[in-house]
C-alpha cells in the first residue's frame, strides 16, 4: 500500500528538488519540452535513488505517459541522436551533448507462468508505474521540469533505514519478474542494506520461479552481484534463502556435514573468507573489481564434496579436488553462458590454486619456478592473490610462515624475470630456424623439436644459440633423424 507522502515535509521536498536539479540539470530542458507537448515526464528509479545517496547520476532514466512513437516525435529536433533498440519494451534512447537519456513509457510487465518473456502493457499513471518497480528505493520519481518529488511507497524512508523492501507485496513483485529475487541480493550487497523479512521469505518460497528467467539475465545479475563491494553478503543471502541452489548449486553444497569425528574446515565459510581476502588484495596487485578472480575465489573448493574421503584418526582428505573443481567450474560457468575467456581463466586458476603448496621452504628449482610462471601465464597476478587468500588458518605462526614462503617465491620470480625475460619464455630457436638446421619441412616433427627446446629452456634457462643448436642436433640423432628422413 502507498505510504502517505505527508511524512515528507515541505522543506524536505524543496531541498530534494534543489538537490536533483543541481545533480541532474540536463533533464530540465527535456522536461519543459514534454510539458509543452502536453505530456508528463519524470526522473525515475536509480538516478533519483543515487542522488539521495550522495552520488551523481550518469545516464538518466525517465518515464512518461507518451507512447514511444510520440517520444520520438517530441525529441526528434532536440536530441543529437536517438535509438530504438528497446522500443518493444517501451524504451527510447537519446543523447543530448554528453548526457544519455532512456525514456520509457509508463508500463506494467509480468511473466506468465512458464514464459521467459514479459507481457508489456502501457499505463497512464506515474504512481501505477512506480508500483510495478522492484524495490521502494527504486520507486521514487521527480516530476519535470520542477523536480517535484514523488515517493508514494516510502523510498526515502527505506534509504534512511537501509532496508530493501518492495512497493507492494514481495510475492507480487517477484511474480511480475522473478529476476528481482537475485536483484534483492545484489542491491543489499551493493548498498550494505538489510533485506526486509517479508522479502527474504518470498525469496525462499519463490526461488523456483527463476527457472523461467533466461540464463543471460541471470548471469548478468550474478555478475553485477560479484562486482559489488560486498558479494559475500549477497551470496550468503542467496544460500540462506535457497536461491543459490537454483543458480550455482555447487555453492550451498559446500556446507558439508562436519562432526566431532571427521573434523575439517567449514568449506563454505572458508570459501566466503577466501573471496573477501582476495578482494582485499586486489589493489595490491593492480586488479580492480576482478570478476575472474572473484569467481575463482568463491568456487575454488567446489570439488571438495565429490572428493571427500575419511582417513585414519578422524582426518579428512580431498585428493585432486582442484582438478575436479576446475572441471565443475567449467561446466557450471558454461551452463551460465559466461564468456569463453572467463570460463577458461576461472577454471585455470582453480586447477592451479594448490600448486604453491609444493613449494615448502623454497626447495623449488629454478626450473620449477619457470614452470609455475609458464603454467599461470597471464593469470599469474590472479594466482598470487588466490594463493595468498586461500590461507585462512587461525594459527598466526602458520599464516606468517606461508606468507613468508610466498613472498620468497615472488622474489624468485622477479629475479628470474629480470635475468631471463621470464614473461616471454620460449625456445631459443623458432620454427623456421629448426627447419633450416634439421632440413625439415613444416609438420609434426617441427613441433616436437620445438617442445624439446622449450623443455630445455624451462629446465636450464637461457643456454645460448650455439649450445641450443648442439642440443637440437643431439635430439635429432636420438630420434633417428637423417637428412634423407627430413626431406
Amino acid at each position: 500500500m502507498p505510504v502517505s507522502e505527508s511524512i515528507i515535509s515541505r522543506d524536505q521536498r524543496k531541498a530534494a528538488a534543489t538537490l536533483l536539479r543541481t545533480l541532474a540539470p540536463a533533464a530540465t530542458e527535456l522536461g519543459e519540452l514534454f510539458t509543452r507537448a502536453g505530456h508528463e515526464l519524470a526522473l525515475v528509479g536509480g538516478p533519483v535513488r543515487d542522488v539521495f545517496l550522495g552520488k551523481s547520476p550518469a545516464d538518466l532514466d525517465l518515464t512518461t505517459d507518451a507512447v514511444p512513437e510520440k517520444v520520438l516525435e517530441i525529441v526528434r529536433q532536440w536530441a543529437d541522436k536517438t535509438w530504438t533498440v528497446g522500443i518493444e519494451f517501451g524504451t527510447i534512447g537519446l543523447r543530448k551533448g554528453d548526457t544519455v537519456f532512456e525514456v520509457t513509457t509508463y508500463r506494467s510487465e509480468a511473466y506468465q507462468r512458464g514464459s521467459r518473456k514479459p507481457d508489456v502493457r502501457y499505463g497512464t499513471s506515474l504512481e501505477d508505474d512506480l508500483l510495478r518497480r522492484d524495490f521502494t528505493i527504486n520507486a521514487m520519481a521527480a516530476r519535470l521540469p520542477d523536480y517535484e518529488l514523488v515517493d508514494p511507497f516510502g523510498g526515502l524512508a527505506a534509504l534512511k533505514e537501509k532496508v530493501i523492501r518492495t512497493p507492494g507485496r514481495p510475492s507480487d513483485s517477484f511474480s511480475d519478474d522473478p529476476l528481482r529475487i537475485l536483484r534483492a541480493a545484489r542491491f543489499a550487497a551493493r548498498l550494505g542494506f538489510r533485506v526486509d523479512p517479508g522479502v527474504t521469505e518470498a525469496m525462499e518460497s519463490m526461488a523456483g520461479r527463476l527457472s523461467i528467467v533466461s540464463v543471460e539475465r541471470i548471469t548478468d545479475e550474478l555478475t553485477k552481484l560479484m562486482l559489488t563491494p560486498d558479494p559475500v553478503y549477497g551470496l550468503d543471502l542467496l544460500v540462506r534463502t535457497g536461491v543459490a541452489a537454483q543458480v550455482v548449486p555447487e555453492l550451498p553444497e559446500l556446507r558439508m556435514e562436519v562432526d566431532e569425528h571427521h573434523r575439517h574446515k567449514d568449506v563454505y565459510q572458508h570459501s566466503l573468507t577466501v573471496l573477501k581476502q582476495a578482494m582485499d588484495l586486489e589493489d595490491r596487485y593492480d586488479l580492480t573489481q576482478d570478476l575472474v578472480l572473484r569467481l575463482a575465489a568463491v568456487l575454488h573448493d567446489i570439488g571438495k564434496p565429490k572428493t571427500r574421503s575419511l582417513l585414519p584418526g578422524g582426518k579428512v582428505a580431498f585428493h585432486h579436488h582442484e582438478v575436479v573443481g576446475a572441471k565443475m567450474a567449467r561446466k557450471r560457468l558454461t551452463e551460465l553462458k559466461f564468456s569463453k575467456d572467463v570460463i577458461a581463466d576461472v577454471s585455470k586458476l582453480i586447477g592451479l590454486h594448490l600448486r604453491f603448496h609444493g613449494y615448502g621452504d623454497g626447495e623449488w628449482t629454478d626450473s620449477a619456478v619457470r614452470r609455475y610462471v609458464r603454467d599461470a601465464g597471464p593469470m599469474l597476478s590472479r594466482l598470487h592473490v588466490l594463493t595468498r587468500a586461500d590461507c585462512t588458518t587461525r594459527n598466526a605462526r602458520k599464516a606468517a610462515r606461508l606468507s613468508a614462503a610466498y613472498d620468497a617465491l615472488e622474489e624468485r620470480i622477479e629475479a628470474l624475470r629480470e635475468a631471463e625475460e621470464l614473461d616471454r619464455i620460449r625456445p631459443e630457436l623458432d620454427g623456421g630456424e629448426i627447419m633450416s638446421i634439421l632440413g625439415l619441412k613444416p609438420g609434426p616433427l617441427v613441433g616436437k623439436a620445438r617442445n624439446h627446446l622449450l623443455e630445455l629452456r624451462l629446465e636450464h634457462g637461457e643456454l645460448g644459440r650455439e649450445r641450443v643448436i648442439q642440443e637440437l642436433l643431439a635430439w635429432a640423432e636420438g630420434e633417428g633423424l637423417r637428412p634423407a628422413d627430413s626431406q
